[in-house]
Formats: structure tokens, sequence, C-alpha cells
């Protein structure tokens, strides 16, 4: 079981940067694929962002992928997504996911049904 809380949005200018952070509490948080998904009223939630057991290395949206960088620290239990040259259309509720899985592969896991845990939400506001 692994309990899951962001911090760090808000309300920020187009253009501008906001760093979100993801706590985990609970054991082996190395054994655990992070992921950042958003949600805008009315849709559907969406992938932003994960890593891979096998090596950490990130996956982007592609909407995303040379704007924000996926970050970890184990030693700290933490995930971060660092949002640079935010649009307008980054606004949305930001989730932060963790997918249990004790052996390693290359796949990266991209949908909501993969996930076993969810924070709560962060809100995430672009004013243009």
């Amino acid at each position: 079981q692994v309990r899951l809380v962001e911090s760090g949005g808000g309300l920020v200018q187009a253009g501008g940067s906001l760093k979100l952070s993801c706590a985990a509490s609970g054991r082996a948080f190395e054994t655990y694929v992070m992921a950042w998904f958003r949600q805008t009223a009315g849709k559907e939630r969406e992938f932003v962002a994960c890593d891979r057991r096998s090596d950490g290395a990130p996956k982007y949206q592609d909407s995303v992928s040379w704007r924000f960088t996926f970050s970890r620290d184990n030693s700290k239990n933490t995930v971060h997504l660092q949002m640079n040259s935010l649009e307008s259309e980054d606004t949305a509720v930001y989730y932060c996911a963790a997918k249990s899985m004790y052996s390693g592969n290359f796949f990266w896991y991209t949908e909501v049904e993969d996930y076993d845990y969810w924070g709560q939400g962060i809100q995430v506001t672009v004013s243009s």
C-alpha cells in the first residue's frame, strides 16, 4: 500500500514554470513505476509522463516532451514534474500515480488502468 500526496500546483502565466512534487509513503518505493496524469472537466484522464522499472528512463506525452521533465528521488520517496513554457492547454488537475512492480521490464505504462495507486490531484492553472 502506498499513499501519494501532490504539491506545487497553482496559478501561473503562460510561458511560466511550475514544479510539481509527489511524496509517497510506504515501503519499497524503488519498486514502483511512477507517473503523472492530468484531467480537465469533461475529458478523460490523460497520460503526461512516467518512468520505467528497468532503468528509470522517462517517457512523455508528445505535447509536453520538450517542456516537461520527469524526475524521481528514491532516497526521499518523491517524484517531480518540472513544467516549463506552460500553455493554457496545460491547465488541468494533475495526478500522481504508482504501479507496483517487483521485477523490471522495458515497458512504459501510459494507461490509467495500469496504475494501482493515485494521489488526490492538484490544480494547475495557466492564464493566457
